[in-house]
């Protein structure tokens, strides 16, 4: 997967634009609700989905397995702590969290990569820390498209492999995890109005 996105960030830089997705939009509003200080962000990219929880007081740290994206965080000026490598590789500190967000992440990862990750994550929240994460739906218009692996599960184009989510599947990988909520987000895309929304799926957990 590493060569799949530093190609796709040579190619498109900052390819989603620097506005932040609406689903971020919400979890800072819910994890200010919640006062969560001090978040770890898995897949934060660019940055273009971080500064707003900064700008509101949340500090910020990440991990990305681009080094292209991490250099175009810091040429936008995005001072966080970034940690270079893959999610499956956590964890990189022995920090615990408040909050730990991932932002279309999810859905990219091997059906064991998934389950690791999850568990990770859940892993370095503190007690009654909240992860919330936003994956694919089933409902988004790509289901079904390219070479079916397995169930839910496609390679979209070459390199690019993405499972499909619905409530039960969330579920199951979920339950053990403090699941709570299941939310249907349908996004604009707002770096090309033109082209289909996105169909995701918000995911809220607390650690009991």
């Amino acid at each position: 997967m590493t060569e799949f996105w530093e190609a796709s960030f040579v190619e498109n830089q900052t390819m989603w634009g620097y506005e932040p997705s609406d689903s971020t939009i919400l979890t800072k509003d819910y994890f200010l609700e919640k006062s969560v200080k001090e978040i770890l962000m898995p897949g934060i990219g660019y940055g273009r989905n971080a500064k707003i929880f900064l700008d509101n007081g949340i500090k910020v740290t990440g991990i990305e397995i681009s080094q292209t994206a991490i250099d175009l965080a810091k040429k936008a000026g995005l001072t966080v702590p970034i940690f270079h490598g893959s999610v499956e590789d956590m964890p990189y500190d022995s920090k615990l969290y408040d909050g730990i967000y991932s932002y279309a992440l999810l859905h990219l990862l091997s059906p064991e990569a998934r389950g690791t990750f999850i568990k990770a994550c859940y892993n370095q929240l503190k007690p009654d820390g909240y992860m919330v994460f936003t994956t694919i739906s089933k409902d988004a218009p790509m289901y079904g498209k390219g070479k079916q692996l397995d169930k839910d599960y496609y390679e979209i184009m070459e390199g690019l492999k993405m499972f499909f989510y619905d409530t039960d599947s969330i579920r199951q990988e979920f339950g053990h995890y403090g699941l709570f909520e299941i939310t249907e987000m349908v996004e604009p895309n707002k770096h090309a109005p033109n082209k289909p929304p996105f169909t995701f799926l918000m995911i809220k957990c607390q650690k009991r």
